[in-house]
Parts: C-alpha cells; structure tokens; sequence
C-alpha cells in the first residue's frame, strides 16, 4: 500500500459574525494553502454547499483550479461535491480538465447530498438521489474512457458522445456518506470511500468483502476534525464559539438525521464531547492516527480543517505549524 497522505480540509465559510470582505478571506486562505504545501502537507480537499450565508463555497472545482496553479505537488480533491445537483457530463469534462492542468493530481469526491433547498433550487428530487449518484458515477467512467458514453438510465441519457480532452490520470471517483446504504454503495461502485471523523470504516471493509473485494482494493479518505494543539483543551476553549457554529449549522441543514429532531448543542463543550470532534495533542495524535492506520491499511489520506468557521487564518496557522512540526513526522 502507498504511505498515506496528510492534508487540510476547507469550506471557505465566511460568517457575519466574524466577517471579512471576500477577496482579503479568499487570498489569504490560498496563500495559507501555497504555505502548507511547504511545510509538507501532502494535499488539500474542498467541499460544496450552495445559498449559505456564510459564502460556503458553492464552487470547489474552481478553486481547485487557482490552488493547483499555485502548488507543485500538492493532492487536490473535493470531500464533497454534491453529485446529484450536477450534470455529470460537465462535471466529467472540469474534472477531466483539472487532472490534465495539475499533471494528475486531482481526484472528484461526491455525495449524495441532503439539503432541499438545493435540491429544489436545481429541478431534482431528494427521493432520486440514489439514482443521481450511480448514473453519474458510470457517466463520469465513461467519459473518461475515451470512448462514446453510450448511456440510457432512469435520470440521465447521454448518447454517441465522445467527452474530450482525456486526461492521462483519470481522477479517482471517491463516495461519500454515513449511513450503512450508502458506505455500501462505496464500496460497490467508487474507487474510493470519503469517510467523515472515522464514522462507518468497519462498515466499507465489511461490504468490500461482501463485494468480493479484498479491504487493500478499497481506499479510504479520511476527514478528521480532531483539535490538535500543544494544549488542546485550552484550544477548544479559545475558538469553541467557531466550533459550535460549525457543528449547529450541519444539524440545522440535515446532515446529522431530520433536523426537528436532532437538537442543536447549546455550548460549545457539549458539541466537543457529544460531535465528532477530538481533543488531542501531539502525542495523543500520534497514538491514535497511528492505531487507524494500523487497523485499516486502506486509509490512503487524513486531512483535517485548516480552521473552523470565521476562525482567523493566524489561528489556524497555529495548529496547522503544530501538526507539521510535531505529528506529521512521526506519523511518516
């Protein structure tokens, strides 16, 4: 297997509260990434909402455009895009485009999404997602193929169509999500599976095998939203307002079950102890990355936030100096 990657994850979130003007938050989080880079990261993910308040980037591939002219080797990928909102004839031919642009080094994450005012704003339904996902994935494959598409499916007809240009390295189609139906969908018809803060890897090696599969066949994208800090307790205290927005805004959307009946944490140390979030310092981080990818060897990345929502790139680059200079090391 090929030594897992450590990357940064970003969401480009800007809320009222602690708002700058786009063009200063935009150019100082490409020049945080161009920096990370040099300090060893080994790649960055983007991800996609659209009609938020707080700007969360309605476009990824875009961005991953402006990161890969400012990068040499750096791993581009979305964790997530959402698949079903799109057409995947022209999601194969940006994706296509980037591969060729950055020498290879982009690979498309999708989902499902859950969101109904995406959904109704672009003309599809929640209840076709399923669908949406699995012709889009055989769509994207074979636009890359090189031949004609030749596709007739319940969501999508595409006909003698030849996608160009074709790029030499294909991006890897990786798929994500949290409940069982859809970790198996990973396994069954992605190359990859995007899991979120370690939700649901039992599961994906379980259904490789049910797929014939052995677990070194599958490959795992790890989101982590551990706190990594010389003092992660103090950490958390210092920017909890930032990770009580962050995990409130995903319960409101639906992203953790309806949400008239999912409540929304009250402070920021019940979303800590009760979320997905991790207080670690380096040792503890070291111990426990370390026991993950001793566990499952198909984990092939873990990336973590570069800072939360609103949080100042200077308080990120704290952590993120922290975890190159006392994690990253160790764990290679």
């Amino acid at each position: 297997m090929q030594a897992p990657q450590f990357g940064l994850w970003y969401d480009f979130r800007n809320p009222t509260a602690w708002h700058q003007p786009f063009e200063a938050f935009y150019a100082e989080r490409l020049a945080q990434i161009t920096q990370a880079e040099e300090l060893g990261f080994d790649s960055c993910w983007l991800t996609e909402h659209h009609f938020c308040e707080d700007g969360y980037t309605p476009s990824p591939l875009v961005l991953a455009g402006m990161i890969g002219a400012r990068t040499r080797r750096m791993q581009l990928g979305t964790n997530l895009m959402l698949l079903p909102l799109h057409d995947p004839v022209r999601i194969a031919e940006d994706a296509a485009t980037l591969s060729i642009a950055t020498g290879g080094r982009f690979d498309l994450g999708v989902g499902i999404g859950y969101r109904q005012l995406e959904f109704d704003q672009f003309g599809r339904k929640l209840s076709h997602r399923p669908s949406l996902v699995e012709e889009g994935i055989e769509i994207l494959r074979r636009s890359w193929s090189g031949e004609a598409v030749n596709f007739s499916g319940k969501r999508f007809e595409v006909g003698d169509l030849r996608v160009t240009p074709v790029p030499t390295k294909s991006p890897a189609i990786l798929l994500g999500g949290m409940a069982p139906p859809a970790i198996e969908r990973a396994a069954r018809v992605a190359d990859g599976f995007l899991c979120t803060g370690g939700l649901g890897l039992d599961t994906y090696c379980e259904a490789l095998e049910k797929q014939g599969k052995s677990i070194t066949e599958g490959s795992v994208v790890l989101g982590c939203w551990a706190i990594i800090a010389e003092d992660p307790e103090a950490e958390a205290a210092r920017i909890g307002d930032h990770i009580l927005y962050q995990v409130n805004e995903y319960i409101k959307w639906g992203a953790f079950g309806p949400p008239a009946e999912t409540p929304l944490f009250e402070d920021a140390p019940t979303a800590i102890e009760n979320g997905l979030y991790e207080l670690w310092d380096a040792e503890t981080a070291v111990s426990e990355l370390g026991k993950l990818l001793d566990t499952y060897p198909n984990i092939r990345d873990i990336h973590f936030w570069a800072q939360f929502p609103g949080e100042s790139v200077e308080s990120g680059d704290r952590r993120m100096r922290y975890i190159a200079e006392k994690v990253l090391p160790r764990l290679r």
